[in-house]
């Protein structure tokens, strides 16, 4: 048993629905009928359930990456302060104006460094493989168990 429904569509999608009726030789309400039942189907709540679980998948893994390269870009700035700190010994006090501008020269060299290497598109990060962590563990276990 079918009831009727009226309803008020654009005038550009009427067309649309005219065109593809006589195209493939089957009535308008047929049409309408098929985009209405897939639209309440289950399968389409599947396929945006299916979309949102791959972008949430592609957002977890950026965080992942987001994550890792903070936590190595702090693991880096530490040892570097820590060697830093350890190495540099305190200077007199007449060597201070001159270790200051060595101290500028070398601050500006090292901006322009980053500078060409940031417009180059070249990181740090990227030339430490992701799997640094398996690498280490790999390298400390006997040659027999790799």
């Amino acid at each position: 048993m079918k009831d009727r429904l009226n309803l008020t569509l654009p005038v550009e999608m009427i067309s649309r629905i005219n065109e593809l009726s006589e195209r493939k030789k089957i009535p308008r309400s047929a049409i309408v009928e098929a985009a209405v039942a897939s639209f309440l189907s289950p399968d389409a709540a599947d396929r945006r359930e299916a979309a949102f679980t791959r972008r949430m998948d592609r957002l977890s893994r950026q965080a992942q990456r987001i994550e890792r390269d903070l936590g190595v870009t702090a693991e880096t700035l530490a040892l570097f302060v820590r060697f830093w700190l350890t190495i540099t010994p305190p200077l007199p006090g007449d060597a201070q104006a001159t270790a200051q501008i060595k101290g500028r020269e070398r601050f500006e060299g090292f901006v322009e460094t980053l500078g060409k290497r940031l417009q180059k598109g070249q990181s740090f990060l990227r030339e430490i493989p992701d799997d640094v962590a398996g690498r280490s563990r790999d390298e400390d276990s006997p040659p027999e168990d790799r």
